[in-house]
């Protein structure tokens, strides 16, 4: 009789067995499950704390940069009057101070303008505004705009005139915005010799506007750090210009924004190149993808 139940049994004890490895195996499952929903719970956590720092950021670099428009302002007019003699003939001596004055005040409006920006950029409120234009009508803007910057320098500024390009349609005032910063670092590091910019329709439709000095150049160790935020170069030159960092930076992200990328090529003691690569027509993602 003992016999007959012997497979009865061993089948109970095997059941048993299989019963107790699932609740642990249950058991198991329900703290792993609980794990991951804490750790959840803190990612999630984390991520509300970095969004609140980078709103937080953002508000003080647009409040900062607001609040110092209106005295930058204020300095640039009335050096502006003074230069003018509008209250009286100013002395060689005076001029030059003036001129010191509105240089400074300049660079500072240049930095609150590159602060504002990346604000809005990090808040999502960069706007894009395309349409159809003629480059050389951009290049003719550029040139009269670096006129008087360039009388003040021993470098030449050369235009190479698009003849023969066809209309870009994409937003001219952030494409004048990034070769506005790339003329002013080449003007910057280029103390003599020769700034050329210049715009080339690639095989792929897409346009090059390229920015090529004949300044310092750039070593290749320092080159990978150019566009990000508030870089700057280790040089004699850079410790006399004062700046953000933010400039190529600024570049980087308008160059994406409007369907592009940036570039740049050096040569040690020879110069460097600076790029932007734009699509002929803004696509429309781009501006979907825009608020």
């Amino acid at each position: 009789m003992s016999e007959s139940n012997e497979p009865g049994s061993t089948l109970q004890d095997e059941l048993a067995r299989l019963r107790g490895e699932a609740q642990a195996l249950r058991a198991e499952l329900d703290e792993t499950n609980q794990g991951v929903v804490a750790l959840y719970a803190e990612l999630d956590k984390q991520a509300e704390q970095l969004r609140e720092a980078s709103e937080l950021k953002s508000r003080f670099l647009s409040y900062m940069s607001h609040e110092f428009r209106t005295p930058l302002g204020s300095v640039l007019s009335i050096a502006r009057l003074l230069t003018d003699e509008m209250d009286g003939p100013l002395t060689p001596e005076q001029h030059r101070q003036v001129n010191y004055i509105s240089v400074a005040a300049r660079e500072l409006s240049e930095m609150v303008d590159d602060l504002l920006d990346l604000a809005k950029i990090e808040a999502g409120r960069i706007t894009i505004s395309p349409a159809w234009f003629d480059m050389m009508d951009l290049f003719a803007a550029l040139r009269g705009t670096f006129r008087p910057i360039t009388e003040m320098t021993e470098a030449d500024l050369i235009f190479e005139d698009p003849e023969g390009m066809p209309k870009l349609y994409t937003d001219d005032r952030k494409l004048s915005q990034i070769l506005r910063n790339y003329i002013s670092n080449a003007l910057k590091f280029t103390p003599r010799g020769t700034v050329k910019v210049s715009a080339h329709l690639q095989d792929d439709g897409t346009v090059c506007f390229a920015v090529r000095d004949t300044g310092i150049g750039i070593p290749a160790d320092l080159r990978q750090d150019l566009f990000k935020d508030f870089s700057q170069l280790d040089s004699p030159l850079q410790k006399r210009l004062r700046g953000t960092g933010l400039g190529l930076a600024l570049c980087k992200r308008y160059a994406e924004l409007l369907g592009g990328h940036v570039g740049m090529d050096s040569t040690p003691g020879e110069g460097s190149v600076f790029f932007v690569v734009l699509p002929l027509k803004l696509p429309e993602g781009a501006i979907d993808a825009t608020p």
